[in-house]
């Protein structure tokens, strides 16, 4: 690719209405991250010496999922995209690169498109305008792009198109290249004198072309410049990503056995021979290692799961927990910052919060983590090898030593040293008979009340 300097224009200033939403439209998230950080991650990807975004409705929300990471430019009124990227003029000033012009409701375009859009640029023709254009299954609305071989002779919105044009099923997907020098003193030239009234950022196509200079064209697949301005394109947009992630999960060595019904995040990283079964759902953060079993019905967020270990299945991982190799946990168990080294079990019905648990220690059914006192949390530290009774509460803070045994159905309050056994129940209580004078004396009521009616 090019050496000169690339500066990036992503356009959201839009009121995104047809979302219905108190978050902005760019902001909706697909596999756990928002759209307009799908699309800035690939952007930094090459590195940019400048990033501006554009902004309008709801612009301190953008501001501060940016975190200073790109500059802001308002657009008020908005009057076009050829308006909109006019208002980032006095941001790209002194800028002589490369300008990448993006909208933040298309996030999935690849770097290595963009790239390319830089490379048509800088070939030796010398376009003004590189356009990024599609052909979808149906052409719709869309605008048009009219060509000879990779030159463009004609941009057209499809309102103000002919019959013949929209003939035509190349698309505009409103991705451009364009060099600073030329990007607004080409706008400056654009006017309103369409069936919207509106700026159209194609037109400097259109001006480019009546100079007598080249315009090009670089085509990508429908996927990757697909716009998305509804909810239902929200959810049609996740589906079709998260089917293009499992395809790539089977093709590098994980079994799905219903691949469907798994649901990745955007950063869910797989290790080979990995099984999943059925209904399981990926948060952001997860990292699975190789040989792991994940059965169904499991949701696992913020995660990283250790060579062969068994997980679920009806288990929920939350952040912070870290399973060492071979450890297991099992159905109705639920973990948040725990750390379990290798070999440790929790099998069955089981809260492990704010924990670490050595290696090989057997966790019994129906025991908890008391981590919370309503005000802070505490931490819970069980040692190699440790058994925990079925029905403890380990009220933190509180260490259980290596080797120690606490007895089923005890509230540990204070620590258990090395191989200590600790019971804390109450006394038991016999009554020899009692159970039998009682159901007597029950049935006689019993039929007692029954005759008197």
């Amino acid at each position: 690719m090019s050496n000169r300097p690339i500066a990036a224009i992503i356009l959201a200033a839009g009121k995104g209405t047809r979302m219905k939403s108190d978050l902005h439209k760019v902001l909706h998230p697909i596999a756990g991250r928002a759209m307009l950080m799908h699309l800035m991650a690939s952007v930094d990807a090459l590195d940019p010496v400048r990033k501006v975004v554009i902004v309008g409705d709801k612009a301190d929300q953008i501001e501060a999922a940016l975190s200073g990471s790109a500059s802001l430019a308002l657009q008020e009124p908005q009057l076009g995209t050829g308006h909109a990227v006019q208002q980032a003029e006095a941001a790209l000033t002194g800028f002589e690169g490369d300008v990448l012009i993006l909208y933040g409701d298309v996030p999935f375009v690849p770097t290595a498109t963009m790239g390319a859009m830089i490379d048509r640029l800088n070939a030796p023709d010398a376009p003004a305008v590189v356009v990024l254009a599609f052909e979808p299954a149906d052409a719709q609305h869309y605008g048009r792009v009219i060509t000879r071989g990779d030159r463009i002779t004609k941009m057209v919105e499809y309102k103000d198109a002919s019959e013949a044009e929209r003939a035509v099923t190349l698309c505009n997907s409103g991705l451009m290249a364009v060099r600073a020098a030329d990007l607004f003193a080409l706008l400056a030239r654009v006017t309103d004198e369409n069936a919207a009234k509106e700026f159209y950022l194609v037109d400097i196509v259109n001006i480019a072309n009546a100079d007598r200079r080249t315009c090009a064209v670089v085509t990508t697949d429908p996927f990757d410049v697909a716009g998305i301005n509804s909810r239902a394109e929200l959810a049609a947009m996740e589906s079709a990503w998260q089917a293009r992630r499992r395809a790539q999960a089977m093709a590098e060595g994980a079994s799905l056995l219903a691949p469907e019904t798994v649901w990745f995040a955007w950063d869910t990283h797989l290790g080979r021979d990995v099984l999943i079964e059925p209904n399981v759902f990926f948060g952001p953060g997860v990292s699975v290692a190789d040989g792991v079993r994940i059965r169904a019905n499991c949701h696992i967020e913020g995660a990283t799961i250790g060579a062969g270990c068994e997980v679920g299945p009806f288990a929920r991982l939350r952040p912070g927990t870290v399973l060492g190799e071979k450890a297991k946990i099992g159905n109705f168990v639920e973990t948040k910052k725990a750390v379990l080294g290798q070999g440790a079990k929790a099998n069955h019905l089981t809260y492990l919060g704010d924990a670490t648990v050595g290696a090989g220690a057997n966790i019994g059914a129906g025991t908890i983590t008391c981590n919370y006192d309503g005000y802070f949390k505490y931490q819970t530290v069980i040692g190699e090898n440790a058994f925990i009774g079925s029905n403890s509460a380990l009220v933190a803070p509180v260490k259980i030593g290596r080797d120690a045994i606490v007895g089923a159905g005890s509230a540990v309050t204070r620590d258990v040293g090395d191989g200590e056994l600790r019971l804390v129940r109450g006394e038991q209580l016999v009554k020899p008979g009692w159970a039998d004078r009682f159901h007597d004396a029950m049935r006689k009521k019993k039929a007692a009340e029954k005759g008197a009616k």
